[in-house]
């Protein structure tokens, strides 16, 4: 039976982020990703200002810099045809003061580079958990299958970084509350126009509501419908969606009609969850397999790191000393508690006030007339927005074993 320090289950932006994080912290970690690499579309490929500051901390600016992205500094809405700016992260404080639109697989390899410089770093690719390893009622470890078959490994710590659908989460009889949420999202490519928009700006037409980002050579686009209608989409078939996408967006019909079948179409199935306790005795949950974030804002992958963050912070020491306790997973929780609690807040607040309506027919989507009135008026009001999207509440910071020039 192998054995390590901690295990991190999910090779995803939290898992590699913790990984790294703990290395540095000289302690021996090893992280499983299930998959044989990260080349995944539409897994979320938004950058947030302060994690774009994070990187700087780390050293890893110049390289995170070199890769392909476009530069999102805005967010717009159609107003009597016009767009309208609603949030400026322009206006926000900070190094990077923009989104940062990156291919999700690029930013891991980055990660992934890093962490393999510290020697008491393993990734295993390939490798999935199937199961929990326990010793009354503290978890010891994990089960899994990799390329070579069954096996076991050992762990002070084992930390659920595996998503929505985590593993590890279901292994530890830890069960999310859900709140309900009216739709879900399908992701799509067009290819770009060359009057393509420079801001992450939605198309509204009545019941039907769309977003689209510039991505550096097409827009990246989330259709927004009623929860459960996917197979309804795919009966229909590609030409009855390209009709729905023509009233919805007529300027990018000819982009519209490349479009060849609905097998270019991913379907994400929005949830919107928390768990209200996120560890047991040697176990801890973090990211999306602790909260589950809606896709508006694109904040989840900021406040996974967020959480890998302050996971790292908390847990070097007692990690270092061998004296690891409940009550320090207890700590993590604590300290991310609020944030992510606000987030949500906000979140449902923005489907009741944006979404909900449109897609149940009752009434337009998009902002509140009220709200654009106020932000026509005071143009700074659209830092507000900026940084809750861009940097949210409570922050984190590289810790200082963690930094590099």
């Amino acid at each position: 039976m192998d054995r390590t320090e901690v295990c991190v289950v999910g090779g995803g932006p939290a898992g590699m982020m913790l990984g790294l994080l703990l290395a540095r912290a000289g302690i021996e970690v090893t992280v499983l990703e299930k998959h044989a690499d990260f080349l995944r579309d539409f897994r979320g490929d938004t950058v947030h200002p302060s994690t774009l500051r994070l990187l700087d901390e780390l050293g890893l600016w110049e390289k995170f810099a070199e890769l392909p992205h476009s530069v999102v500094r805005s967010v717009e809405v159609p107003v009597n045809g016009e767009p309208m700016t609603v949030a400026n992260l322009s206006r926000l404080r900070t190094p990077h003061p923009y989104i940062a639109m990156v291919p999700q697989w690029d930013l891991l390899d980055l990660l992934a580079e890093a962490a393999n410089k510290e020697p008491n770093f393993t990734l295993r690719m390939s490798t999935e958990c199937t199961g929990l390893l326990r010793e009354g009622n503290t978890v010891t470890g994990l089960r899994y299958r990799g390329p070579d078959g069954e096996g076991a490994l050992r762990a002070r710590l084992t930390v659920g970084t595996d998503g929505r659908w985590s593993t590890v989460r279901e292994a530890a009889g830890l069960r999310p509350h859900e709140y309900p949420v009216s739709f879900d999202a399908w992701w799509f490519r067009l290819d770009a126009p060359e009057d393509r928009p420079a801001a992450l700006s939605p198309a509204i037409g009545g019941d039907q509501f769309a977003v689209l980002i510039p991505r550096e050579d097409y827009l990246q686009v989330a259709y927004i419908a009623p929860k459960g209608i996917d197979a309804r989409l795919r009966a229909e078939g590609i030409e009855a969606f390209r009709s729905r996408l023509r009233a919805l967006m007529p300027r990018y019909t000819p982009q519209i009609d490349r479009l060849a079948s609905m097998d270019e179409v991913k379907h994400l199935d929005v949830r919107l969850s928390r768990l209200r306790r996120w560890h047991r005795e040697g176990l801890l949950c973090i990211g999306d397999a602790a909260h589950a974030m809606s896709p508006i804002g694109g904040v989840g992958i900021n406040l996974a790191v967020q959480d890998a963050v302050a996971t790292a912070r908390l847990l070097a020491e007692p990690l270092r000393s061998g004296a690891l306790r409940e009550r320090d997973l207890a700590a993590v929780q604590r300290r991310r508690w609020l944030a992510m609690t606000l987030v949500q807040g906000m979140q449902r607040v923005m489907h009741a006030a944006m979404i909900d309506g449109a897609v149940r027919g009752t009434r337009s989507a998009g902002p509140p007339q009220a709200v654009l009135r106020l932000v026509n008026r005071f143009p700074a009001l659209t830092a507000v927005p900026a940084y809750l999207i861009g940097i949210g509440p409570l922050p984190e910071h590289a810790p200082r074993f963690a930094r590099r020039r």
